[in-house]
């Protein structure tokens, strides 16, 4: 029984990895950023699953909230007094949508959402490597996007360094007993999308992900040690494309913001 730190855990694919990792009896360090909605996730998954749930209220586009998440990943469970166990699996989940256009939209939610989504992870993903490598064991966990092989505004600008990023970090932790596995979902039914007031009807059916399926095979990937994790075939068949496409076809065809 180890302990899983989620960023974003109170919706979304954060939120079934929170489940699902305390029903493999993991203990939790849950972070977001709505306290009410944190501490009722806390409550329900302590009463069903019988496992100890530490909650962090942060917001990641705050440096000093950031910072405070990272004082926890550090914590290796060796120093006098310390009772708050190591953190061994540290799972990048939180982010969001834009859907706004770059040259006239809000300036403000671009620059926080590269902070969420990109210099958050940079630093949560210092600090539990530093930790996890001293102890000789441990995984992290970057969730990006199949938008990240697109060209197709600032999210998948965001997504495309966290997959660069992930897989970087994979090399230098090879030999230490840490992985680093970046999880490339495509669309998946979850509240995401609503909440960035994104239009999905022209998407057809047969695109979607259902989350439980996504987590339950990001989280066998990483047990494996998998880099790239991307969720079914159709996902991986498409990424395969995008990767082989030339740039300007894929340029001409990206509209996902």
């Amino acid at each position: 029984m180890g302990t899983a730190l989620v960023t974003g855990a109170t919706a979304g694919l954060g939120l079934e990895f929170a489940w699902q990792l305390a029903t493999a009896r993991h203990h939790l360090v849950l972070v977001a950023r709505d306290g009410q909605r944190l501490d009722d996730v806390a409550a329900q998954i302590r009463a069903a699953a019988g496992v100890d749930v530490e909650v962090i209220r942060a917001d990641l586009a705050v440096a000093e909230d950031v910072t405070r998440v990272a004082e926890r990943l550090a914590v290796t469970g060796d120093e006098d007094g310390e009772t708050r166990r190591p953190v061994g699996l540290l799972v990048n989940n939180a982010g969001f949508g834009t859907s706004q256009r770059f040259v006239d939209g809000d300036l403000d939610v671009e620059v926080r959402a590269l902070d969420v989504m990109v210099r958050a992870v940079l630093v949560l993903s210092r600090a539990a490597a530093g930790q996890m490598t001293r102890r000789g064991r441990g995984a992290i966990l970057n969730v990006g996007s199949v938008a990240a092989l697109t060209a197709s505004g600032t999210y998948a600008a965001a997504k495309a360094w966290v997959r660069t990023f992930t897989e970087g970090l994979a090399s230098e932790l090879r030999g230490t007993g840490v992985t680093a596995t970046l999880l490339s979902p495509g669309f998946t039914h979850t509240e995401f999308h609503a909440r960035a007031h994104a239009d999905m009807s022209g998407v057809p059916e047969i695109a979607w992900l259902d989350a439980p399926r996504v987590v339950a095979d990001a989280l066998a990937d990483v047990r494996r040690g998998v880099v790239l994790s991307t969720p079914s075939l159709r996902y991986k068949a498409a990424s395969a494309l995008l990767r082989v496409a030339p740039r300007g076809v894929v340029r001409a065809v990206g509209k996902y913001r």
